[in-house]
């Protein structure tokens, strides 16, 4: 059976590709960082042995020491990961006015070192898998070439960083067979607010499925991509 390690699975987006990978058959490794959120721990009810929730916070190093260890428990390989876990800070401040640096600190420390952190502690297995595919879930807000936002320095400077990643990565990796990809799920009803943010225009279930249709099809391009969940190649 095929193995997918999803972080950020307790809700939204992360749960969706949770349920997504379950049903094309993968065992999905999901990253818990809410203890007390019910939706992740109901799908374990319907999915079994074929999904395992592991405590996970991106921005600790123990935390994310411990994850990899109790995958390298029950399996010898992993085919393919999705660094997930986000957060947005909705006033990060402008020049004019107050800029929040914690904020900003913050969204760089979940967004940007979360998905590096994570990617590291389970590359061994990365690389004994059969897909092998790091996916970095995105923004179109990372996009230097098409910026035309005036504020929110910390999030879209946060996705601009991990794009950068990617193509390190990639770089770094091509000899061994790993593919990068960075994909812009959309503007994805989440709670990435803290708030479930209704003025979205892309339900979770949607956007999961794209993403999977569009990993296990364009797993044999060389990369690095940039793309969206519909497969629209995006400008860094």
């Amino acid at each position: 059976m095929k193995t997918v390690y999803i972080t950020g699975c307790d809700r939204g987006l992360g749960l969706a590709l949770a349920q997504t990978f379950i049903k094309e058959g993968f065992k999905v490794f999901a990253g818990s960082y809410l203890p007390n959120w019910s939706e992740l721990q109901e799908l374990k009810e319907t999915a079994g042995k074929q999904l395992h929730i592991l405590s996970l916070d991106v921005t600790d190093d123990n935390s994310v020491q411990h994850a990899a260890e109790e995958i390298k428990r029950v399996s010898p390989q992993l085919d393919v990961l999705i660094n997930n876990a986000a957060i947005y800070k909705e006033q990060d401040g402008d020049v004019f006015e107050t800029l929040d640096f914690s904020a900003i600190r913050s969204m760089y420390e979940t967004n940007t070192l979360g998905p590096l952190r994570v990617s590291q502690s389970v590359l061994p297995l990365l690389m004994q898998g059969e897909n092998k595919l790091l996916v970095n879930i995105s923004s179109e807000a990372g996009s230097i070439t098409d910026c035309k936002r005036v504020k929110e320095y910390g999030y879209t400077m946060s996705k601009a960083a991990l794009n950068m990643q990617s193509v390190i990565l990639q770089n770094q990796l091509k000899d061994s067979g790993i593919k990068v990809f960075a994909i812009h799920p959309g503007y994805v009803k989440s709670y990435m607010l803290g708030r479930l943010n209704k003025e979205a225009t892309v339900e979770a279930k949607d956007s999961a499925r794209g993403i999977v249709q569009q990993l296990l099809q364009r797993h044999l391009l060389d990369g690095p991509i940039f793309i969206d969940y519909q497969g629209q190649i995006l400008d860094w």
